[in-house]
């Protein structure tokens, strides 16, 4: 690491967790960020500034008066532009020594794979069932851990998947015949909610890539924000899973 990398990161190479090797994992790292509304904004600036090396950031949208309210990564004088260029504006601002690649296309089963070629980690911040089931199964295929999240009204949930065989997946959460999609447009969100979650992603992602602590692994983490209550819940495999099953329908 250069000088001006141990100043930067000097506050966090200091914790035993993480240290000079914690740190040169983080900056040799590569991951893909999934959406970056709500969830990504703080996702996608906490890892930035931990040093991740490179930042794959993928949104089809454009931003809107409506995001300001959570979207933490845009600003004012930027709706109308699409939010991977608003986000790479304010990340490469927030530290110009990172990588930060672009996609402005939807991810669909067709796409991901390319997107995943070398990729350490994905975290799925989208907002939509068919995103994340696709990036669901696209990396358990390919072997990539996620770390997921979730928020709306005052409620939020993290979890994190290995992409290994033995562990669950997203879809024995969330079976893909009884999901519903509830977005914050038709339901409303809490502003401050998906600060707290994104930045629980981008903890764990952090833990995962440097292999501190405990990840989420096998554990749905629950807020109840209003009245400030977590709850963590094991999420056992389902062995009928079709993505990750044992016994595949």
């Amino acid at each position: 690491m250069t000088d001006d990398q141990l100043l930067r990161y000097s506050r966090q190479i200091m914790l035993s967790s993480v240290g000079i090797d914690g740190q040169e994992r983080l900056l040799a790292s590569r991951v893909l960020v999934v959406g970056l509304g709500g969830l990504g904004s703080p996702v996608a600036m906490y890892l930035a500034a931990a040093g991740v090396g490179t930042l794959v950031i993928a949104d089809f949208d454009a931003v809107d008066l409506s995001n300001l309210q959570r979207q933490i990564l845009h600003t004012t004088d930027r709706i109308g532009m699409t939010k991977v260029d608003s986000a790479r504006i304010t990340l490469q601002g927030l530290n110009p020594g990172i990588h930060i690649e672009g996609y402005k296309g939807s991810l669909t089963e067709g796409t991901l794979p390319g997107l995943l070629a070398d990729l350490d980690l994905v975290v799925d911040a989208s907002d939509n069932f068919a995103t994340r089931f696709a990036v669901n199964a696209a990396c358990f295929s390919a072997g990539i851990p996620i770390v997921s999240g979730a928020a709306i009204r005052a409620e939020g949930q993290v979890s994190v998947f290995s992409g290994r065989v033995g562990g669950p997946c997203y879809q024995c959460l969330y079976p893909r015949d009884g999901a519903v999609d509830e977005t914050c447009s038709a339901n409303g969100v809490l502003a401050p909610l998906v600060g707290i979650i994104g930045s629980i992603q981008a903890t764990e992602a952090i833990k995962v890539l440097i292999g501190a602590g405990e990840p989420l692994y096998g554990r749905l983490l629950l807020l109840d924000a209003l009245a400030m209550e977590w709850r963590t819940v094991r999420l056992p495999p389902d062995p009928g899973c079709p993505i990750c099953g044992r016994t595949k329908r």
